[in-house]
């Protein structure tokens, strides 16, 4: 009886009211008593808002109550003293950009340390690199920081194929490429100094990434320019054009398909993404979820009836 009424009583609860308790409950672990005698909520960025508990698509985290003015976050633990100072000190304003004039700093976010030229507008994406683990960002300087910026940098042509060899900075890490090929920079050295020599070793022990050769190119869109290719795919011949895709009809041969023809898909494919398509409403995802149901439950005799009368 006490574990139904604990479990009634959370019915009307939403989920701002559970990350609110949390955050009151758990305040003391997480904020502990500051020595020199100071707010231990207060906010070491802005120096006005208050931490608190945040709750994301990515889990929980800490983050500062003067959101969007103040974006000081840190993943989920104690808030420490060196935390404190990090925030104390980040950004470090480098300069400006000798090429653009823009201003250059190291910044701390959510995933570590990372370079950033301009400032964030309405209409503006400031640029930005991570700082690989060999760069301190308490060291960096502004040269260095610019050359991050403008990667990825080309060393050179690989002297079997003759493509460039470019060194830049992904997802994972430190980079080089070289056609289709990719290799890994070693964390104990620096992208920006590697050379010509070491970039062939790390490729030539590197495993290649198939590239899709078309079944048929057509040439160049007559409209908006880039090639017009027909590929193989896991459910059957496509049509390529940039980043649109459309299948080939199930009738429709490779060797019949022309310019004309492949425009005319990727039009209507461009468009069904633009919304064009048609989409299930919550009323008809409902009744259709209510016919299923209704269908189940009749006797076997009229189960049929009774979902084409409901879908009616």
């Amino acid at each position: 009886e006490h574990f139904n009424q604990a479990i009634g009583d959370t019915k009307e609860l939403r989920i701002s009211d559970v990350i609110d308790a949390l955050d009151e409950e758990l305040g003391p672990h997480f904020f502990p008593a500051r020595a020199d005698g100071g707010d231990p909520r207060l906010c070491p960025a802005c120096g006005a808002g208050r931490l608190g508990l945040r709750l994301s698509r990515n889990g929980a985290f800490m983050g500062c109550s003067a959101y969007p003015d103040c974006r000081f976050t840190q993943p989920l633990g104690v808030i420490g003293e060196d935390a404190r100072q990090a925030a104390a000190t980040f950004p470090r304003e480098l300069g400006p950009d000798p090429r653009t004039g823009e201003p250059v700093s190291i910044r701390k976010g959510p995933y570590g340390f990372y370079a950033q030229r301009g400032e964030a507008g309405e209409d503006k994406k400031p640029e930005r690199a991570s700082l690989p683990k060999n760069h301190d960002p308490m060291e960096i300087g502004l040269p260095t920081a610019c050359a991050l910026l403008d990667l990825p940098r080309t060393l050179g042509q690989h002297p079997d194929t003759g493509e460039d060899i470019t060194a830049g900075i992904g997802r994972y890490g430190p980079y080089l490429r070289v056609g289709g090929k990719y290799a890994n920079i070693p964390d104990d050295e620096d992208v920006l100094q590697v050379g010509m020599n070491r970039a062939v070793e790390l490729l030539a022990n590197a495993k290649s990434r198939p590239v899709a050769k078309p079944l048929k190119s057509l040439g160049e869109h007559p409209e908006l320019g880039g090639s017009v290719d027909i590929l193989s795919g896991r459910y059957g011949p496509y049509v390529k054009h940039g980043r649109t895709m459309a299948s080939l009809p199930k009738a429709l041969e490779v060797e019949a398909v022309d310019m004309a023809k492949a425009v005319e898909l990727i039009a209507a494919k461009a468009a069904k993404g633009k919304g064009g398509g048609r989409k299930k409403t919550a009323k008809s995802k409902a009744t259709k979820s209510k016919a299923t149901a209704k269908a189940k439950a009749a006797p076997k005799g009229k189960k049929a009836e009774a979902a084409s009368s409901d879908a009616e």
